[in-house]
This record gives C-alpha cells, sequence and structure tokens, in this order.
C-alpha cells in the first residue's frame, strides 16, 4: 500500500511502494465509475492538498484546483473525518483515484455551521463591516451579521476596534434556506450557553414592565437589551403621538421602562413598547372633545386632502379640503380655531371644520 506523509503544516506526498503494488491496487478496485457520489474518510490535510480513505488499496486525492479552497475550510475538517465526495477519476495520474469535495464546498459550510450551533462550539469570523443594527460578518463564504447587543461592552462603545479582524463568535441562528447567519460575540467571550440564554428568556413575561438600556437606532425603531436579551422598540410603539425619527425620544445608553409585548421564541427576541406604560390620550377622547366643541391647534402638515391639526400631544384632527373655503387662512405652523365635527376613537381620527368658515347648513 502506498505510504503516505501529511500534517496540517506540511505537504502531502504520496509515495507507492513499488510499481508492481500500484498495478495491483489499480487491478483491484471495485466497481465504481467516474461521477459516484460515495463517503471517504479524511486521512490527511493540508493547506494545498488533501488524501482520502476510500476502502480501496489506493488513497484518493483531491482534484487539484479545488485544492484553493483548503484554507478555508481547514478549521472545520479534521482527520478522521467522513465526507461525501465525487469520484473524478478512477485512475489518474500515478494511479490514484481523484476525487471531488464541490458539494460539500456548496453545500457542507451550512452543514458544519448547523453541527457547531448544535454543539454550541466556537467558530471564528472575519468582520466586515457594520451597520445601524452591528456588526456584518464572513465565515466560510457566508455572510451574517452581530447584533449590537451580541458585543461585549468594549466593543458595544467601539465596534470599530474588530473591523478587519477575525473574531472568536458563537452562533445564535442559522438558516440556510434563508441564508441566514445571527452570532454573538458577546456569549463566546464570557462563556454564556444556550441553556443559560433559554433560562433568561423564559423568565421574561409578556406584558410586564422592565428596564432596558438603549444601544443603537434605526429608522424604525429603537434597539434595546432587556436582562441580556434583544428587544425592538417599534417607531409605533415610542409615542401616542407620531414619531418621525426615534433618535429624538431617547439616546444611547439611557434606562427606560419598557413593557415587553411579545416575546420571539425563535430567535430570543422582544417586542417592547414605551407608549404602553403612557395614558392613552384616545381613552377619554369622546368626553374631551364632544361634537360641536370649539377647539385651537397648531396646523401641522399638509396633505393632498387637507390639513392636519394637532390640538394636544398624540391627539390630531383632520381639516377636509370641502370644508375649506377660500378665505380660510390655514397654514402650516399657525393656530386656528375649529369646530369637533365627528370623533371615530376605533380608528382614531377626528373630523374638524374650521371656525372662520362658519357652520355650513349641511353640518347640522
Amino acid at each position: 500500500m502506498p505510504k503516505v506523509s501529511a500534517t496540517k503544516s506540511k505537504k502531502i506526498t504520496l509515495q507507492p511502494s513499488s510499481m508492481e503494488e500500484l498495478l495491483k491496487s489499480v487491478g483491484k478496485l471495485p466497481r465504481v465509475r467516474k461521477g459516484d457520489i460515495i463517503d471517504a474518510k479524511i486521512i490527511a490535510i493540508s493547506k494545498k492538498e488533501m488524501l482520502f480513505d476510500i476502502g480501496w488499496k489506493t488513497n484518493a486525492i483531491l482534484i487539484a484546483p479545488e485544492t484553493k479552497e483548503l484554507p478555508t475550510f481547514m478549521p472545520y475538517l479534521k482527520i478522521g473525518q467522513t465526507l461525501p465526495i465525487r469520484v473524478i477519476n478512477v485512475e489518474a495520474r500515478a494511479g490514484f483515484p481523484v476525487v471531488s469535495l464541490q458539494n460539500f464546498f456548496e453545500k457542507g459550510k451550512w452543514q458544519i455551521l448547523e453541527e457547531c450551533f448544535t454543539k454550541e462550539e466556537l467558530i471564528k469570523v472575519s468582520v466586515l463591516g457594520s451597520g445601524k443594527g452591528g456588526l456584518f460578518i464572513e465565515v466560510m463564504g457566508i455572510r451574517g451579521v452581530i447584533p449590537k447587543i451580541q458585543l461585549t461592552q468594549e466593543f458595544l462603545q467601539h465596534p470599530d476596534k474588530l473591523y478587519a479582524k477575525k473574531v472568536e463568535v458563537k452562533i445564535l441562528e442559522v438558516d440556510r434556506s434563508k441564508n441566514r447567519l445571527v452570532v454573538s460575540q458577546k456569549a463566546a467571550a464570557l462563556g454564556i450557553t444556550q441553556k443559560e440564554l433559554n433560562k433568561t428568556f423564559k423568565k421574561i413575561k409578556e406584558g410586564q414592565t422592565y428596564k432596558a438600556r438603549i444601544i443603537g437606532f434605526s429608522d424604525f425603531g429603537i434597539f434595546c437589551e432587556v436582562e441580556g436579551i434583544e428587544g425592538l422598540i417599534h417607531i409605533s410603539e415610542i409615542s401616542w403621538k407620531k414619531v418621525a425619527d426615534p433618535r429624538q425620544h431617547a439616546k444611547e445608553g439611557d434606562q427606560v421602562d419598557v413593557m415587553v409585548l411579545q416575546k420571539n421564541e425563535r430567535d430570543y427576541k422582544l417586542t417592547l413598547s414605551l407608549k404602553r406604560l403612557l395614558k392613552d390620550p384616545w381613552s377619554e377622547i369622546e368626553e374631551k372633545y364632544p361634537k360641536d366643541k370649539e377647539v385651537e391647534g397648531e396646523v401641522i402638515r399638509k396633505e393632498p386632502y387637507g390639513y392636519f391639526i394637532r390640538l394636544e400631544p398624540g391627539i390630531e384632527g383632520l381639516i377636509h379640503n370641502s370644508k375649506v373655503t377660500p378665505e380660510s387662512d390655514i397654514k402650516v405652523g399657525k393656530k386656528i380655531k375649529t369646530y369637533v365635527e365627528r370623533i371615530d376613537k376605533k380608528h382614531r381620527k377626528m373630523s374638524l371644520v374650521p371656525v372662520s368658515t362658519g357652520k355650513p347648513l349641511l353640518y347640522r
């Protein structure tokens, strides 16, 4: 049988003992044809070559063009590991079978990540850059993200320290069907296990109030941390009044009271609310603004169908274009007096009529 010598740092060499032995081994090959897929055991691997035991008299070697992939996959491959290979040539140069790992390189990387997730093993990823919600990473050609909350305090404040570096992380979520990979630098650095994360997550109850730390913003809301669990205050849950920019309602590092609206069991995330801890200004709207009451408000914006008037924070009414006469002096930023024409509490809508126009005959 050919002698094999290989380490992770030395080049693999194949040395048949004799031509007679080589010819004998070739003559006893089983009925395997080009294109067949079989399981093979890794017996040697380096950054330039790979050798398999396929149960024949001779060992198989990885086809040369694919060896360029080995440096990427070497941290996740080990001697004794069994992989599915495709036979490229049963008797190539020097009589050794040549095989391909292309299918593994395309799909096996997801299997590796899934196994690392199940076993809670650490992996190393490359940090590519940052976004509003965290850091973008790459491993084996797969793109992923480290959410901001999944960084230790040092890097939470200075994520740029990780740019273009290899970072050790734990996998939080891996889904090949969605091409989704979410990892945690904090879990790896602090040794947090899935069991501990699950225990903390289960303690948090929907409908209860908790302290949350503001850790970031996006155009659609505020990112928070509640007892180490990631949460989002959607822009619609920040205030009862209309919110244009979440950054105007809090600052990074603030501690705020929030209500947990929903728990996402699949990815350990929370949906939070600030406004649910405040009184809803629409709860007593019909008592405070009865029909025909004269009220004063500020014109805050013009829409194609009319003007919106703010009577108080969280309470806006609409003067429809049909109620506006040529002599009406309605301008954005100006305060005007109006009558309450109609209230739709369910849909949080209020119709107003400008006092200056008088009450039309059809108003009654």
